[in-house]
């Protein structure tokens, strides 16, 4: 097929009318001759700052160089030196602000589709069954993991393909953390994408023990104590979420993001053959503008409702990647940007949502975070009619771990304090990372610190094992 080097083939997608009834996948992918085609386009840079844009440094030249030349098997080695979930990198990792963002080709033109591409790869190998490749023996060591999240499954992938016994202990019924029951079905889809993924990292001999839930269950002291693990990894998320604190907040009809998505992500409320009950409203107010929030108005969307997204900033400060925003407004959300809201009003008679008070904002000068703070505009107060309302302001880590493990320190946000370079935290022999360290984040930047914490793990006991 003919390539444009200036432009990005174009990736297949659902119509948005068909979409915005349905959870299949919204994005197709690329077929064969799509990928190579694509693959053609890049330079092969020798000095490539599209790796140093990735947190798992994949060597992106490299699988992609053996997509041009048709190796679709060498490609997906090349990706697997590096990364235990490609097929959901390639999905929901945030390619425009990291890999592509510093793409060479993207400066007279569009950057290569480095996530499509990958996300080509892991697909091929799935459907033609192929694996990681596992260690050729174990090295005699014990390693506990404490969530199966994007950053557990990924710092006990590189442990176990070094030779580690590796377990990770899971609170859920089902491994998967976030990717089970935070993104949903048509982003990420659980049986065609998420457990597979699983089943690689488990394929490389990594154990999962599920509805185990440390601090309660066991504890971290336990685990390097009696149970002889020799190191213990902390990628337990951030699942605590935050609320406004505004008048009327505890109304019928309020629902954190968290709670809703997991109803029908990992619950599978959304299908007629699952009895897990979930609130189908009929106008639904979703508040914030990150990710989350565009996954649970998509979600509310599909249940049948017309959705509106409020948020205090500007489109421009959108959080969320400018493809969810995209695909969003295609399939009929409504934005109502620069409000913010200060009053949930409910029937007196049923306690049920009838409406949301908001303010119109303005912005002005740039805040802590860069960003032009909102200002409120006085006497710029309206009533939004609505019958559920879905708050969507991020995420902290659940204190249970921290508060049962002596010697773990954490900071004023209750996120637990570990080293960026190798995830060590303050007690010896515990490592963390992901959300729990930093807070709600990216999948791909939990990935990146599960592989830090894996080296450092290594580290530490090889040296402790030298003495």
């Amino acid at each position: 097929m003919e390539v444009d080097m200036l432009k990005k083939v174009p990736v297949r997608e659902q119509d948005p009318k068909v979409r915005a009834t349905n959870f299949d996948e919204v994005c197709l992918g690329y077929n064969q001759e799509e990928a190579m085609a694509e693959a053609t386009r890049c330079l092969n840079c020798k000095k490539p700052r599209c790796v140093e844009g990735c947190p798992v440094h994949i060597s992106i030249p490299a699988f992609i160089s053996g997509v041009k030349d048709g190796d679709f098997r060498h490609a997906y080695d090349v990706i697997s030196e590096s990364s235990s979930l490609p097929a959901v990198c390639g999905r929901v990792c945030p390619q425009e602000t990291q890999c592509e963002e510093r793409c060479i080709r993207g400066i007279k033109g569009e950057a290569v589709s480095i996530g499509k591409l990958e996300r080509f790869t892991a697909d091929w190998a799935k459907e033609n069954g192929i694996k990681p490749t596992p260690a050729k023996e174990k090295n005699g060591h014990k390693v506990a993991i404490i969530g199966a999240g994007p950053s557990g499954l990924t710092c006990a992938g590189d442990l176990a393909k070094l030779g580690y016994d590796v377990t990770i202990f899971e609170a859920l019924h089902k491994a998967g953390g976030v990717l089970a029951y935070g993104i949903p079905e048509f982003r990420l889809p659980k049986d065609k994408v998420v457990e597979k993924e699983v089943e690689n990292v488990k394929s490389l001999g990594v154990k999962i023990d599920t509805n185990v839930v440390i601090g309660k269950s066991e504890k971290v002291d336990e685990l390097l104590g009696e149970d002889g693990f020799e190191a213990v990894f902390i990628g337990s998320g951030a699942g605590l979420p935050r609320f406004m604190n505004i008048p009327g907040e505890t109304a019928l009809g309020v629902f954190s993001a968290n709670e809703y998505l997991t109803r029908n992500n990992l619950m599978k409320a959304y299908r007629d053959d699952y009895y897990t009950p979930i609130h189908r409203g009929k106008k639904v107010v979703v508040v914030g503008g990150g990710n989350v929030a565009m996954d649970a108005a998509r979600t509310a969307l599909r249940l049948g409702a017309e959705v509106h997204i409020v948020y205090r900033r500007s489109e421009e400060e959108l959080p969320a990647r400018r493809e969810e925003v995209h695909h969003a407004k295609e399939e009929g959300i409504i934005f109502d940007l620069l409000t913010n809201p200060v009053e949930i009003i409910a029937d007196e008679k049923t306690g049920w949502v009838k409406s949301i008070r908001c303010i119109r904002m303005e912005l002005g000068e740039p805040d802590a975070s860069g960003r032009r703070r909102p200002v409120e505009i006085p006497g710029s107060e309206f009533n939004m009619d609505c019958d559920t309302v879905i708050m969507s302001l991020g995420t902290s880590p659940n204190p249970l771990i921290s508060s049962t493990t002596v010697g773990l320190d954490v900071n004023k946000r209750k996120c637990i304090i570990a080293s960026e370079e190798n995830g060590q935290t303050t007690k010896e022999g515990v490592f963390a990372g992901g959300d729990a360290v930093t807070g709600a984040a990216t999948v791909i930047l939990a990935m990146g610190a599960g592989k830090a914490a894996a080296k450092g793990i290594d580290e530490f006991i090889r040296s402790k094992s030298a003495k």
